[in-house]
């Protein structure tokens, strides 16, 4: 009986994704022609974008030179950029703007669970929807989220997306960069970010505004000691880290730059 309900499931799941990819086909040439900012997307191949916050809303502008509050990928440490990416989108560099994968078992969940599917959003479609597009949830939007993050990784290189994402991504009440929060909440410039401090600062990202408690606090809460554990561990099992360098970040310290006295792991 089991194995009935879990081949059902498993049909189930497979009908809603090829229906999940056959949608954006049908209406890709009608995307492409009409609704993918091209212009805007490629112009980020070189230029950057410029992120404000004014009555509670971000805006976002394109422009040609770099914002002060810009942090090129090469100026972020390779332990927080790897550790935001792990925990965000860790096939970043494998898909093409989207993970099939992660919407299989986005589907499979909302299906047993009977509710509405969790976002498996990569980081171009992130980038899509912060830069393009409103939060506001729907299929449609979902769609045109698609089409962008696609056309996005076919007209800019991957690292340039990754940039662009750490830049202009919220990680906390109208904090946005990751310099800026580098700054916030370390006192310190993003190349010198350790692991533990990226992993932090990945912790955050799905709501930022609630998980920053820990700095308010100068102290991790125990779901986000959890999270940056669960990150640390993942980026084990993917050989970005040794065993021996898992344990030793596991036991490392944060220190916030709104109190010098240290946190405990």
């Amino acid at each position: 009986m089991a194995a009935r309900k879990q081949r059902r499931l498993r049909k189930r799941v497979a009908v809603a994704i090829a229906v999940l990819l056959l949608i954006p086909a049908f209406f890709g040439l009608y995307l492409y022609c009409c609704v993918i900012p091209k212009h805007a997307v490629t112009s980020l191949r070189n230029g950057y974008v410029e992120t404000s916050f004014e009555d509670g809303q971000v805006r976002y502008a394109f422009v040609p030179a770099m914002p002060d509050d810009w942090a090129p990928l090469e100026t972020v440490s390779n332990d927080a950029r790897s550790a935001i990416m792990v925990a965000e989108d860790w096939r970043f560099y494998r898909h093409p703007g989207f993970d099939v994968v992660e919407i299989y078992y986005a589907l499979t969940d909302a299906v047993r669970e009977r509710k509405r599917p969790r976002g498996a959003s990569t980081i171009p479609q992130q980038v899509a929807k912060n830069l393009f597009l409103s939060s506001e949830y729907s299929v449609w939007r979902k769609i045109k989220e698609v089409a962008i993050a696609v056309y996005s990784v076919r007209a800019l290189p991957k690292d340039k997306i990754l940039e662009v994402y750490l830049n202009t991504i919220e990680y906390g009440e109208g904090l946005y960069g990751i310099a800026n929060a580098s700054k916030y909440y370390f006192g310190k410039e993003p190349s010198e970010l350790t692991l533990k401090e990226g992993a932090f600062l990945a912790m955050l990202l799905p709501n930022p505004k609630l998980y920053s408690q820990s700095y308010h606090d100068n102290a991790l809460t125990p779901r986000a000691s959890e999270t940056i554990s669960r990150i640390l561990e993942t980026m084990q099992l993917l050989e970005y880290l040794s065993e021996e360098e898992y344990e030793h970040q596991l036991d490392a310290s944060l220190t916030f730059r709104q109190r010098h006295d240290a946190v405990a792991p």
